[in-house]
């Protein structure tokens, strides 16, 4: 058992230095190579250690079982996290069943080899693999949720901006092209969707369709709220620059509200850290030098 810990520790720690090799000496060639011409856009795409890894990784999600419920789930999840790529749900799997495999092993050699678990390691093995299958969803749902908070935040000036373009003459396909170019540094998140959605209409999509996917890839309240107010005035002909003047300072004031909420809740979350860390450090402070004293000056007089 020793010796195969040993060897599985060898294969990780030659697999962790070609790997470092590679992206220290191979890239940097492959850049020189790349800007002198002296190799084809193919071997370019062939030759890259990111491409190899997720061409590896999406032979592995192609051999892995999956359902159709759980995979339209995560394309959903991976759309809302960013990532498009026709792939990335493949390579999605591909990561998953590698960390499932081999965290055990790394699991497993550390234990036997260093005898760190005892009699414990089957635990720490099975651990290991859980956190290797269940580890890329609540990174992916983390990813996905950071994003939609981005989107919510950039909501405000994206909205306003596209309020003054459309306020200034602008059509509405135009206003979305111009808030998607405007707001790249500030807000790329929201900056992107606008564009897929200017994009799509360029394609021949129907505006109505255009935004109804803007809000599904998005998964925001936000965003569907003000879907649904340009799906309506572009339905029964209102004016689109009303309709938006006005969800905007309804926007604003639930804004307002929702920070007035958090205010208020402010109270009672700091109840705890008070209780926890702030008092002990009052009372050591204030009460301390009396409880030296005591033990110093009034015990002794007591025990004379």
């Amino acid at each position: 058992m020793v010796l195969l810990s040993s060897v599985i520790l060898f294969a990780l720690l030659v697999a962790g230095l070609s790997m470092l090799g590679v992206s220290l000496w191979v890239r940097p060639h492959a850049a020189l190579d790349r800007v002198a011409g002296e190799i084809s856009a193919a071997e370019q795409a062939m030759g890259h250690p990111s491409l190899a890894f997720r061409e590896v990784m999406r032979k592995l999600g192609n051999i892995m079982p999956s359902s159709a419920e759980d995979a339209g789930l995560l394309q959903r999840r991976l759309i809302t996290a960013g990532f498009r790529n026709p792939t990335a749900l493949k390579t999605f799997y591909g990561i998953k069943g590698s960390l499932a495999v081999g965290l055990p092993l790394l699991t497993l050699g550390l234990t036997l080899g260093f005898d760190l678990g005892g009699e414990n390691w089957t635990g720490f093995v099975v651990a290991a693999a859980a956190i290797g299958y269940l580890g890329p969803n609540e990174v992916l749902r983390h990813l996905a949720k950071r994003r939609q908070k981005r989107i919510k935040k950039g909501m405000a000036n994206g909205l306003d901006l596209l309020v003054v373009c459309v306020e200034s003459g602008l059509g509405l396909d135009q206003a979305i092209m111009q808030v998607s170019k405007e707001l790249q540094t500030a807000h790329p998140e929201i900056c992107e969707e606008f564009g897929l959605v200017s994009l799509e209409m360029r394609a021949g999509k129907r505006r109505v369709e255009a935004l109804r996917n803007l809000g599904q890839r998005t998964a925001v309240d936000e965003v569907k709220k003000l879907v649904a107010v340009l799906v309506q005035a572009d339905r029964f002909g209102t004016s689109i620059a009303g309709s938006l003047k006005s969800h905007s300072d309804y926007m604003r004031v639930q804004a307002r509200q929702e920070a007035e909420t958090r205010a208020a809740k402010m109270g009672v979350k700091l109840v705890f850290p008070i209780f926890f860390f702030i008092l002990p450090s009052l009372f050591v402070v204030t009460v301390g030098p009396i409880v030296v004293r005591i033990f110093r000056e009034l015990i002794p007089m007591m025990n004379n």
